[in-house]
Parts: C-alpha cells; sequence; structure tokens
C-alpha cells in the first residue's frame, strides 16, 4: 500500500488510473483546476466515480480543487501529506491549441512541473512518474520509434515543453536524487476519452449525421493505445520506481499498431453502422506524418504488453459513449 499524489486526476486517464490504485490497496489525493478546456461536468462525473471507488473499497481519496502553478497551495498539500509517489498528469493538452497560445501552455506545462518538482525537493518526496508524450518525436522519419531516437526537433508548442518536461526531470533525478519514469504515451482512447479528440469526435458527429472533418488524405497514421493497456503500464512504471533506486527512464507506452485516419474513421463507421460524411481539409499546423511505438524497453523493464487492439477497443469506447449519451 503507498499514498499516492496524482496531479490532473479527475481528467480521463488520471480518474482511470486512480480506480486502479484504489482497488489495489493504495490511498490517494489528487489535484485538479477543472478548466473548462472541455465541459467541466465531465470531470465532475469522473471524480464521482472515483469517490464511489474509494469508498467501495475502503480506501482514503480526497481531490483538492486548485492550480498546480498555485504554489500556496502545492506547498499546503506536501505539508499535510507523507507521499511515497507522485504521478503527474496536469498539464494543458494538445498539439493545435499550444500553437494557438503557446505561452499558455509553457506556463503550465513547464512552470507547473518546476513548482511540482521543487514541492518533491523540499519534501523529500523521491518517486515520480512524468505523464510525457509520443509529440516529442515529432515527424521522426525511423519507424517504430525508440526511445533512443534524438527527440531535438519537436513541431509544436505542446511537444517542446514535454520534451523540456523530461529534461528538467533528469535535472532533479541528478541534483537531488529523484527517481523519475517518463511515460511517452501514444495515442490514448477509451471510455472517458475528453471530447476534443478524435475518436470521441468522430463518433459524436457520425451519430448526429454531421460531416467528419479529415486533414489532409486520410492517410496519416496514428498509433491508438486503449486506456486499460495505458493504465496497467503507468502503474507497472510506478511500481518500478518505487521498487529501485537511482531510476531515470523513459518508456514508450503504446500499441505498435498504427492505422490511418481513414481507416480510423472506416472501423468507427462499421462499429456504428453509419456510412460517414467526409469533409476533406488542408493537413494542420503541427500535426505529424505518423506515430509508432517501439514498446521493446517497456515490455523489458515493466512486462508491459498491449492487449487490446483497434477494433475491440472502438467497440468498448462506443458502448460506453452510446449509453452514457441516450442512445440504447
Amino acid at each position: 500500500m503507498a499514498k499516492i499524489f496524482i496531479t490532473g486526476g479527475a481528467g480521463f486517464i488520471g480518474s482511470t488510473t486512480s480506480e486502479r490504485l484504489l482497488k489495489e490497496g493504495n490511498d490517494i489525493v489528487t489535484i485538479d483546476n477543472f478548466n473548462n478546456y472541455y465541459d467541466p461536468k465531465l470531470k465532475e462525473e469522473n471524480l464521482r466515480i472515483v469517490e464511489n471507488c474509494a469508498k467501495q473499497y475502503h480506501r482514503s481519496y480526497q481531490c483538492i480543487r486548485g492550480d498546480i502553478r498555485d504554489k500556496e497551495v502545492m506547498n499546503k498539500i506536501f505539508e499535510e501529506n507523507n507521499f511515497d509517489a507522485v504521478i503527474h498528469w496536469a498539464a494543458n493538452a494538445g498539439v493545435r491549441p499550444s500553437i494557438e497560445d503557446p505561452l499558455f501552455y509553457v506556463d503550465v506545462n513547464i512552470n507547473g512541473l518546476m513548482n511540482l518538482l521543487e514541492c518533491m525537493r523540499l519534501h523529500h518526496v523521491k518517486k515520480l512518474v512524468f505523464i510525457s508524450s509520443s509529440s516529442v518525436y515529432g515527424n521522426n522519419k525511423k519507424v517504430p520509434f525508440s526511445e533512443k531516437d534524438p527527440v531535438d526537433n519537436p513541431i509544436s508548442p505542446y511537444a517542446a515543453t514535454k520534451k523540456s518536461g523530461e529534461l528538467l526531470c533528469y535535472t532533479y533525478h541528478a541534483l537531488f536524487d529523484i527517481d523519475v519514469s517518463c511515460l511517452r504515451y501514444f495515442t490514448v482512447y477509451g471510455p472517458r476519452q475528453r471530447p476534443d479528440l478524435a475518436i470521441n469526435k468522430f463518433t459524436r458527429l457520425m451519430l448526429e449525421g454531421k460531416p467528419i472533418p479529415m486533414f489532409g488524405d486520410g492517410t496519416t497514421s496514428r498509433d491508438y493505445t486503449y486506456v486499460d493497456d495505458i493504465v496497467d503500464g503507468t502503474i507497472r512504471s510506478l511500481k518500478y520506481t518505487i521498487d529501485h533506486q537511482d531510476v531515470y527512464e523513459i518508456f514508450n507506452l503504446g500499441g505498435s499498431h498504427p492505422i490511418s485516419l481513414k481507416g480510423l474513421i472506416d472501423v468507427i463507421a462499421n462499429t456504428l453502422g453509419i456510412t460517414p460524411i467526409i469533409d476533406q481539409l488542408p493537413m494542420q499546423p503541427g500535426d505529424v506524418n505518423i506515430t509508432y511505438s517501439d514498446y521493446t524497453h517497456a515490455k523489458n523493464l515493466l512486462d508491459y504488453e498491449p492487449q487490446v487492439r483497434i477494433e475491440e477497443g472502438i467497440r468498448n469506447f462506443v458502448d460506453w459513449y452510446k449509453k452514457e449519451n441516450g442512445y440504447e
């Protein structure tokens, strides 16, 4: 049993991971600012589910409504708790919005992380899982992407903040003996997925009989990873970081089966039994041609092995979405 501090814990992946950690006998304190990047009601529902889980499994769970950039709030949290480890999700997400407002992304994703790292240093918390992103690879020419590949050419402010975050984590590891695992997530989907992400958005538009915006010719590919597999990899990395000393590791967590944008639309359409209306649009700045994970390192050190293929995962998501939105 451990006491875990989770930032961004009311979000899609943070709330799903919190449930699993509570079921495994851990106690959790989380912080989330419930901002309006998407409808805060969705996070409120996530929070309700996690609170019910904590009650069912008789574990301690506390959600603090606050901002990771607020030094007073963050210091108070660390003063009042003796954490065994931290998982850091809280960040501004999204490639395209980061191009529109890069200063805000730098403020939250870099200054917020610095605030967290300083709290960990001052309060002697030595174990951190930092959630990075496959966006750091940019338009990597070699596929699949390996953690050993150079990631010096990010093509969006979001990607640049995630690479910066990995570097800052290494600095605090080297200077202050904080053990860190950085997780490069490859496009995560499944129940509770954010409404701005493709699978959620395409499902909604198809059910409403509206056109699907397809940027480019449909050949760009993404390595979609089902949320249960991501949660499994995240918890495995947490346990690895807690159980070992002198840790600074970067892990790809992906599915290793990229699918084209057109192929993804077809899978969703077939699952729904709907013929999609396609609105073909130009490629967007910051979009990459392909993401494709080589998760050999995570398999070797964490025994990570994704189980859910895209057809099964889409079916699970569609079933959840239709139930949540009154289509059944």
